[in-house]
């Protein structure tokens, strides 16, 4: 056992151990082997597991295997060392293994091909925190329709890029009014699916004893008022992507359903015998605590870890106080060029009254209150402190 280069390598003070590959036995076989009474091993069979992990423990030691299906070992490394920057990353190789003992691992390269060297630790050199403003940074650069430099950002950007050209299955958190939708439909227009559908279910605002019929669709006669029969949202959305929003809400009966239809691909109309194949990207979005609701038992665990494969954390406005004015000149600049008036800018005192203010309604509030201010400017070029006073107050109270 001690001959292993995988536990010469592992930190001995590491009370928390991942192991992430798809090889169920190869993961096996190395937690055996570094499970103690001291030590706490978890598994995850892929990058995007192992990032959701990340969320919620902190790691000593990370063992990457280079044979990820979902996405490149340095990509998952990079963001891990980002997150958790004093946990130790190992690559290794599942498929030149015959023993455990004989694991062998390999240092990131920038070309992403192996060494072939003995197990190795990988600190990496770590790339420099990006400087606000850096738009340029290689996977940074804002999504479509959206701004933000601030650190948090520029990591919802990377992860959004990042994930757009999978299929994989993302949840995207965050308080309302910080821009899920937004994410949601730049992660379809930078996927393969662009010219497909977009297709949205506001999973809140649909009623529950039509949120079946909604999602799947009926035929006629299937329940009363049914006249005619109609394709679902999920079947409308083949070749494309259904987005969830505010999948929290989805009532238990509704879960379980939805969860089949993610497990099997197949949807099943109201009052039809008949089942269909669709091929579906889903995004979904929720301002709930989902893990709390999962511990509540108010929604369904196994549909949780189904949304959850690749999670996208949004930032609340108040944490990235940087971003609040670069992000009013926008959306004036954006009104000026809707409206076709002149150039509009924002006094200093215009500015420090924005940036005090706690946003409960986050990036949505801003604009609101913005528009509100650019129509009361009526032909000023500027706006003044004075046109954002109401709207403020009205949004403490």
């Amino acid at each position: 056992m001690a001959s292993s280069a995988v536990e010469r390598l592992v930190t001995p003070e590491a009370t928390r151990i991942l192991i992430t590959s798809p090889n169920d036995a190869f993961r096996a076989r190395i937690s055996d082997r570094l499970s103690s009474d001291s030590c706490l091993v978890d598994e995850a069979i892929g990058g995007a597991a192992a990032l959701a992990q990340a969320e919620e423990f902190a790691y000593g030691t990370v063992l990457l295997d280079r044979h990820l299906t979902d996405l490149q070992a340095e990509e998952v490394a990079t963001i891990l060392q980002a997150r958790q920057p004093g946990t130790k990353i190992i690559f290794v190789d599942s498929e030149r293994e015959s023993e455990p003992s004989d694991l062998i691992g390999t240092n990131a390269e920038p070309t992403g091909r192996a060494s072939g060297s003995p197990a190795t630790e990988s600190r990496g050199a770590r790339p420099e925190p990006a400087r606000p403003g850096n738009e340029g940074e290689p996977g940074c650069e804002p999504l479509p329709g959206m701004y933000g430099s601030h650190r948090a950002m520029r990591q919802v950007f990377r992860m959004a890029r990042l994930v757009a050209p999978r299929d994989t299955t993302v949840l995207i958190t965050g308080e309302t009014g910080t821009g899920k939708e937004l994410v949601a439909s730049a992660i379809h227009q930078l996927s393969a699916r662009r010219n497909g559908a977009f297709v949205v279910v506001n999973c809140a605002a649909i009623p529950e004893e039509l949120l079946e019929s909604e999602l799947f669709g009926h035929v006629r006669g299937a329940f009363t008022g049914a006249v005619q029969s109609r394709l679902g949202r999920i079947h409308a959305s083949h070749g494309g992507t259904l987005f969830l929003d505010e999948v929290g809400d989805l009532p238990l009966s509704m879960q379980a359903k939805l969860l089949r239809f993610l497990q099997h691909g197949e949807v099943q109309r109201l009052g039809s015998p008949d089942v269909f194949r669709v091929d579906v990207r889903v995004v979904a979005a929720t301002n709930a605590d989902l893990k709390q609701s999962v511990a509540e038992k108010q929604f369904r665990r196994d549909l949780y870890y189904r949304l959850a494969v690749f999670p996208v954390q949004l930032p609340a406005l108040a944490t990235r106080r940087d971003d609040i004015v670069p992000l009013a000149e926008y959306f004036i600049e954006k009104l000026c060029g809707d409206s076709g008036m002149g150039r509009k800018h924002l006094t200093a005192g215009a500015a420090a009254l924005l940036q005090r203010h706690s946003w409960p309604g986050n990036v949505r509030e801003l604009e609101h209150v913005i528009e509100r201010a650019f129509i009361l400017a009526e032909e000023r070029a500027e706006l003044s402190a004075d046109l954002f006073q109401s709207s403020l107050e009205e949004s403490t109270l």
